[in-house]
């Protein structure tokens, strides 16, 4: 008999590159699920008449292509305990539907995290994506870090790679180029724009979102790692996909900001507690810096999100779950 649930860290080896996922066309039908489940408010991804003036064609939203990427890479993680951070995280490419997403995953470092008695050992694995669309076109380009356990028994590896330096040979991503060739003046035609705050501002979201169909988001979006879908691998409860919950955030977040277009990159993003469903999730959004660029506004934005559950006695207003810092396109 043959086990199958993915590699463990002792299986992995810098280089190696993990391809065999299925390509995952976004269609109109799982469009419309990923909407239903984190309520993705993107006016291009919503309004198909708006999008082909100002795009050319239907576009599909950034919450639902950047979860449909991730998924593709948990053939390296389907055994993962925690994903730690994202990092240098840039849409080259604003998708549209119809477009198919590939994605290649590359091991680039690897540390063994020090065993402790009675804990399993554990080891992190620094992972770059790159995808690309039926055309072979870069769409997505980012790494990020995954815990893994070590097969029973297994010798301490040697890992010790220093993860803080992953990605830091490439330069900065340069938000400018991540624009898309849009037209502005049919985004903003026909309708008032809100005032953009300016930089320093805070807002804060005065309601919050429940976590409902975690495991069907991670059937839609490819995504294989157990602890979403097997409370057992979950240590008797899953986990929330973390997709689902910047998703969630990006959902808040324009609802705060309806007039952005879409989100161009992320500078950061640390999953700093666990999510379970039936949490409630509020945002509190930052504005840090905002800067005109070819007739648009790129806002750097970070997103802090609470997690609350009625009667766990957890913190006034919450725990912090996650912090991500990202750039996203305002008219």
């Amino acid at each position: 008999m043959t086990l199958v649930g993915g590699p463990f860290f002792d299986d992995l080896a810098l280089g190696q590159v993990f391809d065999t996922a299925p390509g995952c066309t976004l269609t109109e039908g799982r469009a419309a699920q990923h909407q239903a489940i984190v309520g993705d408010r993107w006016r291009l991804a919503l309004d198909d008449h708006l999008a082909r003036a100002v795009a050319g064609g239907p576009v599909a939203s950034p919450s639902f292509v950047t979860n449909a990427a991730i998924g593709q890479t948990t053939l390296v993680t389907q055994r993962v305990r925690a994903n730690l951070f994202y990092r240098r995280f840039a849409l080259l490419r604003q998708p549209l539907i119809g477009d198919t997403l590939r994605t290649t995953t590359t091991v680039v470092g690897l540390r063994e995290n020090a065993r402790r008695e009675g804990r399993p050992p554990t080891g992190l694995a620094a992972l770059h994506m790159q995808t690309a669309d039926q055309e072979g076109h870069p769409v997505v380009d980012f790494f990020r870090c995954a815990m893994l356990p070590l097969s029973q028994g297994a010798a301490p590896t040697g890992h010790a790679d220093d993860l803080d330096a992953v990605g830091g040979d490439l330069p900065p991503v340069d938000v400018s180029r991540l624009i898309p060739a849009w037209d502005r003046d049919a985004y903003v035609a026909g309708r008032t724009l809100g005032v953009l705050p300016a930089a320093g501002e805070v807002l804060e979201l005065a309601t919050g979102d429940v976590v409902s169909s975690a495991p069907e988001l991670a059937r839609l979006t490819l995504n294989v790692a157990a602890v979403h879908h097997d409370r057992f691998a979950g240590g008797g409860q899953r986990l929330v996909y973390g997709g689902h919950t910047i998703a969630l955030a990006a959902s808040q977040l324009t609802r705060a900001l309806p007039d952005l277009a879409t989100i161009l990159a992320w500078t950061s993003c640390d999953h700093v507690g666990p999510v379970h469903e039936g949490d409630t999730l509020t945002t509190r959004i930052t504005v840090e810096q905002v800067t005109p660029v070819d007739g648009w506004q790129v806002l750097d934005l970070r997103a802090e999100v609470l997690a609350d559950r009625d009667g766990t006695g957890e913190p006034e207003g919450g725990r912090p779950v996650l912090d991500w810092t990202f750039s996203a396109l305002a008219p």
